[in-house]
């Protein structure tokens, strides 16, 4: 099992892997492992320092966050260092809050068996395989409906080839990517979320870039940002 690191190039797609591994075991899971799971999720995402893989936080913010007194807080973090999820790497004293770090190797080990329901693009990752396979995009309904080319703009003619090329993989991820500039070389497209962002940049840029200079050959970069 080899995950990306949370720091530096693929940091924000390592970092959303592990939450969406969080989010997926937790469905899988009865009520009360439910809770445990979101009130982990909306720490990390809160307060995790991903940089310098740490979580310090003191008890009475926590609370606060999760709407709930400083025993249940003392009893759920105590659960989550159970389960080797979160490790204490420095303990609290006076001034200064106990500080944690995720555990990702256990917490991955934990929640491997749900990887495959979120897909096998996500699975694959998550063992470390080579994504050298077809992507599988996400499902979508009915015909993907041709891009309108009528601007006779780049990104529009670059659509219509990569529509032709896969319609599925279109209509998912590239279809929602709107033009917003174009300065010499450089066409700026814009995503609808970070995320979205983010995943086209890892996964589809390669193929962004040659259909927009198959119509264009003055293209030189493409930026995704959200």
């Amino acid at each position: 099992m080899q995950l990306a690191k949370t720091a530096g190039r693929n940091a924000s797609v390592a970092k959303y892997d592990i939450l969406t591994a969080l989010g997926a075991y937790a469905l899988a899971r009865n009520k009360h492992d439910q809770r445990l799971v979101l009130r982990l999720m909306t720490l990390i995402t809160a307060r995790y320092n991903w940089a310098r893989n740490e979580l310090a936080v003191g008890q009475r913010e926590i609370a606060r966050l999760w709407s709930v007194d400083e025993r249940t807080v003392k009893r759920e973090m105590a659960k989550l260092r159970a389960l080797g999820w979160l490790v204490v790497t420095r303990q609290g004293a006076r001034g200064h809050v106990t500080e944690y770090r995720i555990n990702k190797e256990r917490l991955l080990a934990a929640t491997q068996d749900t990887w495959a329901s979120v897909g096998p693009d996500f699975d694959m990752r998550m063992q470390g395989q080579p994504e050298s396979e077809r992507i599988v995009p996400m499902p979508s309904r009915g015909d993907i409906a041709a891009p309108d080319i009528s601007d006779g703009q780049e990104w529009s003619l670059a659509q219509a080839l990569l529509h032709a090329e896969d319609p599925n993989t279109f209509g998912s991820w590239l279809r929602a990517l709107s033009r917003v500039e174009r300065a010499g070389g450089r066409l700026t497209l814009k995503a609808p979320t970070r995320f979205h962002g983010v995943y086209v940049q890892t996964h589809f840029l390669g193929r962004i870039v040659t259909a927009c200079q198959a119509v264009d050959g003055d293209v030189t970069e493409v930026i995704v940002r959200d």
